[in-house]
């Protein structure tokens, strides 16, 4: 695995290996806790992803052996949050990197293990799946903190998890375990937090083996779906591109001659 993506942060480390591309939350001092830095981070990092054409899919992780995040970074609320008009601007930066992971063309995959609570729990729901270890815990104290949600931010989780286990999550600000998360829909897998690395390699390099364009395709269409589509996305188009291409031939061919296609993403 190599760094191939100078982040603006030393909090995210952004590496490659093959067409996977990696992004971990590295701030372990506050249980991966996200500061404004690091939100402002997210968007050119998954900007650089999304044109890179090296990157199939990618993954949201915390560092090591750490929660995957386990909010924004309160130190800050006194200060950047004290009033509307400072959690305005600070919400601005907050649902930017929603939006820059939730809008990302490539397939992310939250690997969640630990706290993932907060901002931290609607990043995850911002990725397009997200695979959990047994130890995993999840929930927004919002209303335990005084503080409200983007409404942008709000459309992602609502888009993720449907209005019933949004509204529970948020009314009660209960933490919930994986399996509960699992029966809510929060989360598409969990297993062991041994076995956790293993089966995000193992489920994210099955998508990245798969026709880019296709799946790209159905991102769009999906996210258009549940209305969190970018305005400018046309999933009719994107829709013409896959039976134009090269890969859609190729396809064919490995179908017809009994092998693994290699697609090309053009």
């Amino acid at each position: 695995m190599s760094v191939f993506f100078s982040s603006p942060t030393p909090k995210l480390a952004v590496s490659l290996d093959d067409s996977v591309a990696t992004v971990a939350v590295d701030n372990p001092s506050k249980h991966n806790a996200f500061d404004l830095e690091m939100w402002k981070a997210l968007p050119p990092i998954f900007s650089a992803l999304d044109q890179d054409e090296r990157v199939r899919a990618v993954i949201l992780r915390g560092a090591g052996a750490h929660a995957f995040a386990s909010g924004a970074d309160i130190g800050e609320f006194a200060t950047l949050r004290a009033d509307a008009e400072g959690g305005r601007l600070y919400e601005a930066e907050n649902e930017a990197a929603f939006w820059a992971v939730a809008r990302c063309s490539k397939p992310v995959i939250a690997m969640i293990r630990s706290f993932c609570l907060g901002g931290g729990f609607g990043l995850a729901l911002s990725c397009d799946l997200r695979i959990a270890a047994d130890n995993a815990v999840f929930g927004i104290p919002a209303a335990r903190l005084g503080i409200a949600y983007p409404p942008g931010a709000m459309r992602i989780v609502t888009a993720a998890v449907g209005a019933p286990a949004a509204r529970d999550l948020f009314y009660t600000a209960r933490r919930i375990g994986a399996a509960e998360a699992e029966r809510l829909g929060v989360v598409q897998r969990v297993v062991p937090d041994a076995d956790l690395e293993t089966a995000t390699l193992s489920l994210v390099r099955q998508i990245a083996e798969n026709a880019p364009l296709t799946i790209r395709a159905a991102k769009a269409a999906i996210d258009r779906s549940v209305g969190i589509a970018a305005p400018d996305t046309d999933p009719v188009a994107l829709a013409d591109l896959c039976f134009d291409s090269a890969d859609a031939a190729e396809g064919r061919n490995a179908f017809l001659e009994k092998r693994a296609p290699v697609f090309k993403g053009r």
